[in-house]
Formats: structure tokens, C-alpha cells, sequence
């Protein structure tokens, strides 16, 4: 696969079915044998374990460099406050559409009509449901600041690392001459993480594979019909979500779409398949600004959006918390569905880019309306194939937004930069 001169997106496109027939002859093979399986299983998921692990060493230390050669090299701490009030004004309307959306959707389709829910929570549930427990309003807020840059990168808290990087940038432009050696550090320390990037962009068709081999071993081909209805509505309701936000929104920037689908579909495809933000982050940094994303740009608003921006993540919990008053047969009026938003729409902003995130949201908005968190057993059933599409549509929003602030401050360019030119060595600010 290494030399066959094929495309990424052409190898892990060609991984996907593999790592199907994987599955299915893992799950086939061993499903008298519960042990058995496991370990085939666990072994499969090494490859995926592998790539994950490889994509977010990959995380702290590229937000970090390119943040503070963005900010430092721009000069202006101004302009930095204006690009971020436009791109948080920007997340605001789009997640709160998404909301609509998603609550409009389900209230069609009303999926969760005639579902039996478990009469015991599964222990995975009970474990989200004890996480959920423990977030507060106050947690939230006070959890943007770290406390510690060590704990922050070890965890790939993005927003922490965004905050202190944003903090650390303007220190460093502040000192003026005596801030330029680190200001070179960082220009360096950047270019190298975006050829390390490569080197591990090479083993994604395995660690793909690998992880649909893993999800239909575990589950079966059944994972990709069950609980179709709800599926279905998701996925309908994405769809309309970048057909009637992001499309309007990529004409009103006059965006070159065929290019920007060229150059979003090996992050979104990393994202969906993987279930995880964070592996599509590094490809989608250096994909926005060959399409022509000023570096300083796309480097602050794209991890920014990570945190504020989920828009399929944000139109999966409205969808999610009213199938579950459906399926407990507990009717919400308007009032409260309307109330249920304006929680979500707080709630989930500082969401990690992480799997399974969303549930915690979730398991948290469920006990607020005194709705029952054994929906979360239900949900949890197929929220792996409801995970890859959220996922990738938060990749491609956020990728998105990235381009309509650079459009916005005029900044944009129109023909693109198919090849990212390195950094200049020195420290001249930008």
C-alpha cells in the first residue's frame, strides 16, 4: 500500500471495506468463543491504538507553535481580539442552527416512538451518567484555564492549550527583540510537526481499517442497521444541516467549493472513521492553508472552533435528548424543548474533541429535565455509527469557518497554495 502511488483518501477508502471483512470474519468465526474473540478484538484495535496515539502526541505541540508564530508574527494583539469576536460570532449562529435542526428532525421523524428502554443501565452508561454528575456551570467556566501546560498537553485539553498559547503569544510579542529567539523556536518547531504530520499521515489506512475492524467485530454487520430510524434521522438531518448552513455560507464567502471538497475530504474521512476529531486536526490545518488560509488564521480558529464549534456534535444532542423523552414516552412541550436548547447551546461549548464527549453532555442534560439516563444504553448500542458522521461534519464546519474569517478580514487568497512554503527561518514578525 506504501508504494502503490495511490492517493490517501484512495488507500483508506480501500481500507474501509477490508477492515469491514475483517470484522465480520472476526465476529463470524469467534462468536462462540466470547474470550476468543475478545483477544482478536483487542488485537485488531492495536493498529488503531497505534494511530491514535501517534495523532495526538501530534496535538499540544502543533496548537502551541503555530498559535504563537500566528500571534507573535502578527503584531497586532487588536487584530487578534477582532479575527476572535468574528469567528465566536460566526460559532454562535452555526451551533445554534444546528440545534434547530437537529430538534426539528427528530420531532419528524420521532424515532424514539415505540423503543423499549433497558430496564438497567449497562456499566458503561453508569459510568457516563457519574461523569456527567460531576460537571457543574462553574466547572466549566473555570476548566477553560489551565493550571497546569504539562497537565494540559498530556490530556490534549485543546482549549487549555489554546488559552495559554494565545496568553504565552502575546508575552512573547510584548517583549519586543528579546521575544524573537522563541518566536524562531516556534517557526521551527511548527514546520517540523507538519512534516512529522506526513510521516504519520502514512500509517492512516491501517489504523482506519483497523478501527472498522474492531466496531464490526465487536458488534457485528447488525451495527449498521440497528436502531436504523434514529440513524437515519441523523444523518438526514446532517445533511441538511451542510446543505442548508454551510453550503449558503461557502456561496456567501465565494469559496472555491471543488477545491475545498478536494482538500476537506482526508480529514473528514480521518474523523469519521476514526470517530475522533484530533486525528483529523493536523491534515485539516495544513489543508485550509493550501487552500488559501493565512497560516495565523486557520491556526487560531481551528482549534478554537474544536472547543465552541461542534456543529454535528451540537445537532446530535438536541436529536439525542428528545429521542430519549420519545422512547420514555414522556411528552416535552415546545416551552421546554426551546429551554432544552438554550441549555445545550452553553453546555456544549468547551466540548473535547474526544470520543464519546458528547454523551457526557448528553447524560448531564438528561438528568436536568428528569429524563432517564438508560436512553444512554440505548444510544450507546449503535453511537459509534452515529460518532463518525458528527464527527466529520465538525471537521468540515470548523474547516469551514476557518475560511470565512480569513474571508471576512480580506485576507483570503483566492488562488491557493497547493504547496504549504516553510516558514522563513528568521523571526520577522509577519
Amino acid at each position: 500500500m506504501k508504494k502503490s502511488g495511490l492517493s490517501l483518501t484512495q488507500q483508506i477508502m480501500i481500507s474501509l471495506p477490508v477492515g469491514v471483512a475483517v470484522g465480520y470474519l472476526i465476529h463470524k468465526f469467534f462468536d462462540d468463543d466470547p474470550h476468543a474473540k475478545e483477544q482478536a478484538i483487542q488485537w485488531a484495535r492495536v493498529l488503531s491504538r497505534i494511530f491514535l496515539s501517534l495523532i495526538k502526541v501530534i496535538i499540544a505541540p502543533l496548537i502551541f507553535s503555530t498559535l504563537v508564530v500566528g500571534i507573535a508574527g502578527a503584531g497586532s494583539i487588536r487584530e487578534v481580539g477582532r479575527i476572535g469576536l468574528r469567528a465566536m460570532v460566526y460559532f454562535t449562529i452555526a451551533t445554534t442552527l444546528a440545534l434547530f435542526i437537529g430538534l426539528g428532525a427528530v420531532n419528524l421523524t420521532k424515532p424514539g416512538v415505540g423503543v423499549n428502554l433497558p430496564s438497567e443501565q449497562s456499566a458503561e452508561a453508569k459510568e457516563i451518567a457519574a461523569r456527567a454528575g460531576k460537571m457543574t456551570a462553574q466547572d466549566h467556566i473555570v476548566n477553560v484555564f489551565p493550571t497546569s501546560l504539562l497537565k494540559s498537553m498530556a490530556e490534549n485539553d485543546v482549549l487549555q492549550i489554546v488559552v495559554f498559547s494565545l496568553i504565552f503569544a502575546i508575552a512573547v510579542a510584548s517583549i519586543g527583540e528579546k521575544g524573537r529567539p522563541m518566536l524562531a523556536f516556534c517557526e521551527s518547531l511548527s514546520e517540523t510537526m507538519f512534516k512529522f504530520t506526513n510521516f504519520v499521515m502514512k500509517f492512516a489506512p491501517y489504523g482506519v481499517g483497523a478501527a472498522m475492524a474492531v466496531t464490526v467485530g465487536n458488534k457485528g454487520l447488525s451495527v449498521l442497521i440497528n436502531l436504523g430510524k434514529l440513524i437515519l434521522t441523523l444523518y438526514g438531518a446532517l445533511a441538511v444541516f451542510i446543505l442548508v448552513v454551510l453550503l449558503p455560507v461557502a456561496l456567501m464567502i465565494r469559496l472555491p467549493i471543488r477545491r475545498f471538497i478536494r482538500l476537506i475530504r482526508e480529514p473528514a474521512m480521518l474523523a469519521f472513521t476514526t470517530t475522533s476529531s484530533e486525528s483529523a486536526f493536523p491534515k485539516a490545518l495544513e489543508n485550509m492553508e493550501r487552500l488559501g488560509v493565512p497560516r495565523r488564521i486557520v491556526s487560531f480558529i481551528l482549534p478554537l472552533g474544536y472547543s465552541f464549534n461542534l456543529d454535528g456534535s451540537t445537532l446530535y444532542l438536541s436529536l439525542a435528548a428528545v429521542f430519549v423523552a420519545q422512547a420514555s414516552n414522556i411528552h416535552l412541550s415546545w416551552g421546554q424543548q426551546l429551554i432544552m436548547l438554550l441549555t445545550l447551546m452553553l453546555s456544549t461549548k468547551g466540548i473535547a474533541a474526544v470520543p464519546r464527549a458528547s454523551l457526557v453532555v448528553l447524560a448531564g442534560t438528561l438528568a436536568q429535565f428528569g429524563l432517564p439516563l438508560e436512553g444512554i444504553a440505548v444510544i450507546l448500542g449503535v453511537d459509534e455509527l452515529m460518532d463518525m458522521a458528527r464527527t466529520a461534519t465538525n471537521v468540515i464546519g470548523n474547516c469551514l469557518a476557518t475560511a470565512a474569517v480569513a474571508r471576512w478580514e480580506g485576507e483570503f487568497n483566492d488562488k491557493g497554495n497547493e504547496i504549504v512554503e516553510p516558514v522563513a527561518a528568521t523571526a520577522t514578525p509577519h
